[in-house]
């Protein structure tokens, strides 16, 4: 029996636990204020609340029903449109809506609400930009934008007096949320209490399911699935010596709430901002992102230049396998079946390393990439010591292009150097014409931010760079 919370009520239901959380919404409970819309995890129409107990602190966080299996809702707390209505008048975030005439057709209207509220149950600052950021996967149809961004900015001036009040608490007084979100937590720590074990080692591993869930909508319902996203060996970020340790589970947002990797990539921020959206960003696993194969992965591009190594388990015993060669061809990997990733590491890099990531796509945000590359250089005064770069869009598989970097290291950093390699590096790679670009483009465009890796990390070179 899989037990949660949804809104105000105790579940218990025998139904696969594979079924999407939407679907179980909008059928099983009959709430309709969760929309269906694009089923992809694109539109935010679908979006939720998920709340759980993390070091006995409620933490919330916006999902997107339509990937969400109802295994990974499993002794938490979910909160649906229905389930924020105060008895008699609207929310302070519906209100803002209403007063700042932010909703037009209505049908996006849902999920915009959630993800704001979403947004004063966290522990963010509250300001304009955190609270336009928190609405960055909802799509509004009727692209009223801008009554939606004034909504947006109240809703921010709502959570000014907040202090060091804690966001539920603060929320439930403010109008924000009705009253029993206060007791939440205490009754979570009573279903935890009577949690059965669903770990099923034979059934096939799922993390935060949001590209599998496109890909096999129908079939991963009817399957025997192993939930790998909330097992606690598989969480955390932690150092260990000069490592960086991540469990295979560790999604998007915790890397973005890490102040280890916030003190070691300081424009980690800018990097993910590009990266899907708060939704997706609150779901998927890093795991996910590497095995997904995919050769505009952001993270296997990501985590390609860090020289990362995966951890990886068949349920008996461990082995370990650089990133780099994971990738055999177009979605084709170097694990077996039974094999899932518990955890990644990387060599922090010291004070003379310098990390970029670049990501140009059709859209700045909520797109995947057209071409996308990172850059790890270590530099001794102005000569190169050591070199990776990555590149995704440009071929089969995520890749490392290691003839321009063995040609560059142990040389001194020059335009014309930078100008030498940009020309040997459209030798390793083989772009193909696609929806996202021409391969004229993408050869075009890996070129650019090759040069935008120097420029960004080298500003005295920019000058230089551009007018070549």
């Amino acid at each position: 029996m899989l037990r949660f919370i949804l809104n105000n009520d105790d579940i218990g239901t025998a139904l696969p636990p594979g079924m999407l959380l939407l679907d179980f919404i909008r059928y099983h409970q009959h709430l309709p204020g969760t929309k269906i819309g694009c089923n992809e995890g694109d539109c935010g129409a679908c979006t939720v609340l998920i709340g759980e107990l993390q070091n006995w602190a409620m933490h919330y966080r916006s999902f997107t029903s339509c990937l969400t299996p109802l295994g990974n809702v499993r002794g938490k707390h979910v909160v649906t449109i229905e389930g924020i209505n105060l008895p008699g008048s609207l929310t302070a975030v519906q209100y803002a809506m209403q007063e700042c005439a932010a909703t037009q057709c209505g049908f996006c209207t849902p999920g915009f609400v959630m993800s704001l509220t979403g947004f004063c149950l966290s522990h963010q600052a509250p300001t304009l930009t955190n609270a336009i950021a928190a609405i960055d996967g909802n799509i509004c149809r009727c692209t009223g934008y801008k009554s939606i961004e004034r909504a947006a900015a109240r809703v921010a001036e709502i959570l000014q007096p907040r202090n060091g009040t804690t966001p539920a608490q603060y929320a439930a007084g403010a109008q924000i949320l009705p009253d029993y979100f206060v007791q939440i937590p205490a009754r979570l720590r009573t279903l935890h209490s009577t949690l059965e074990s669903a770990d099923d080692v034979k059934a096939q591993p799922i993390g935060g399911g949001t590209d599998l869930y496109v890909q096999q909508h129908d079939a991963l319902g009817k399957k025997a699935l192993r939930f790998l996203y909330d097992q606690p060996a598989l969480k955390g970020i932690r150092q260990e010596g000069n490592k960086c340790i991540l469990g295979g589970a560790t999604t998007v947002s915790d890397l973005l709430a890490s102040p280890l990797l916030q003190a070691y990539f300081p424009y980690l921020n800018n990097y993910l901002k590009k990266v899907s959206s708060t939704q997706i960003r609150n779901m998927a696993t890093i795991a996910g992102n590497f095995i997904n194969a995919s050769p505009i992965g952001d993270f296997s591009i990501f985590f390609l230049a860090l020289d990362a190594t995966l951890v990886l388990s068949d349920g008996r015993k461990e082995r370990e396998l650089p990133l780099r060669h994971l990738f055999k061809g177009y979605k084709q990997l170097n694990k077996s079946g039974d094999e899932y990733i518990t955890r990644i590491w990387f060599n922090l890099p010291s004070q003379h390393t310098l990390f970029n990531f670049e990501k140009v796509s059709k859209r700045t945000h909520l797109d995947i990439a057209s071409v996308n590359t990172a850059i790890s250089i270590t530099m001794q005064y102005d000569i190169i010591n050591d070199i990776r770069i990555s590149a995704g869009g440009v071929g089969p598989v995520p890749q490392l292009l290691k003839e321009t970097a063995r040609f560059m290291t142990g040389k001194l950093l020059t335009e014309s150097l930078i100008r030498e390699a940009s020309f040997l590096l459209q030798t390793e790679v083989t772009p193909i014409s696609d929806a996202r670009g021409t391969e004229d483009y993408k050869r075009l465009l890996l070129a650019q931010l090759f040069k935008a890796h120097f420029i960004t990390l080298f500003p005295q070179l920019e000058t230089a760079i551009l007018i070549r």
